[in-house]
């Protein structure tokens, strides 16, 4: 399937990269009185000109603000291709854009991820900050670490969209190693004070409110697997070998449940959320518990 872009509300509209997985993440953009603004970019050169191909296709001139969620490069990658946007993010995602740089591309080698050129947030901030697209108020809120320590929502509280980037998934398995189980919890419960009517998750479907629940069930099961692992001395391999995803079994990329089981053993044993984890052992040993690459699209 392609890209498509959807109004999912008055002057509001999401980019939905099929299939979700890997990689393949969702933008958005809102567009009034000849303005746009764009949230997340893409994580190739292809991907990224086909968004702003998409975006002409509801407002002529090109955004003049552009969101990243957090650092990640499917997410950021693409910032390049809208030279004419001012980047704005956490003041932490820009310290990983320039941190980890394209690190990403060595991951899936055979990826076409084109001549991508790093373009790191330039304007930052840390807890809160409003927006203006046209007559339409953006608001950003971090809420701590979740999927990363820099996550930044998006909350247009007129048209009640919330564009959650990886904090929630939709259809696919959330991802936390480099963030924190009880933050993500906590986020969710944010979010869903906010009272949202339409939610734009970072990668898959767009969905309701109600993919906040399921997405704190599938927390709270990291959780209780942690707590029982600990208390039994096995590895968050070994349990994730034993468990029985159930209800989450058919979300994309189940294997993240190594390195998810990783932070909430971290947690379990009483270290900080957010805290430093050895990503390049941790994702070694998701890809041999999924007995090859996790599959990525982009």
């Amino acid at each position: 399937m392609s890209p498509k872009l959807t109004e999912v509300a008055e002057n509001v509209h999401a980019y939905v990269q099929p299939d979700g997985g890997w990689c393949v993440n969702n933008a958005g953009v809102v567009v009034a009185d000849g303005e746009a603004l764009l949230i997340d970019t893409a994580a190739t050169e292809a991907r990224a000109h086909a968004l702003r191909d998409a975006v002409k296709g509801v407002n002529p001139a090109a955004p003049r603000m552009l969101v990243n969620t957090h650092s990640h490069g499917d997410h950021t990658f693409g910032n390049f291709v809208f030279p004419e946007a001012v980047v704005i993010g956490h003041r932490r995602t820009r310290d990983e854009v320039l941190q980890i740089g394209l690190h990403l591309t060595t991951l899936w080698p055979d990826v076409c991820w084109g001549d991508v050129e790093l373009t790191p947030p330039q304007v930052t901030f840390d807890d809160r900050l409003t927006l203006h697209a046209g007559s339409v108020r953006v608001e950003l809120m971090h809420l701590g670490p979740a999927h990363t320590t820099n996550d930044t929502v998006v909350w247009l509280p007129e048209q009640r969209v919330l564009f959650t980037g990886d904090l929630v998934m939709s259809g696919a398995t959330p991802f936390c190693p480099m963030g924190s189980v009880s933050g993500s919890l906590a986020a969710v419960d944010a979010l869903r004070a906010l009272g949202p009517e339409v939610v734009v998750s970072g990668h898959g479907p767009v969905a309701g409110p109600e993919l906040l629940d399921s997405t704190e069930g599938y927390f709270r099961m990291l959780q209780r697997l942690a707590r029982e692992g600990v208390a039994e001395g096995l590895t968050p391999v070994e349990v994730a070998r034993e468990t029985d995803l159930g209800e989450y079994k058919g979300l994309l990329d189940s294997e993240r449940i190594v390195p998810n089981l990783h932070r909430a053993y971290l947690e379990e044993k009483g270290v900080a959320p957010g805290s430093p984890v050895d990503m390049p052992a941790v994702f070694a040993e998701m890809v041999e518990f999924n007995g090859g690459l996790p599959a990525c699209h982009a």
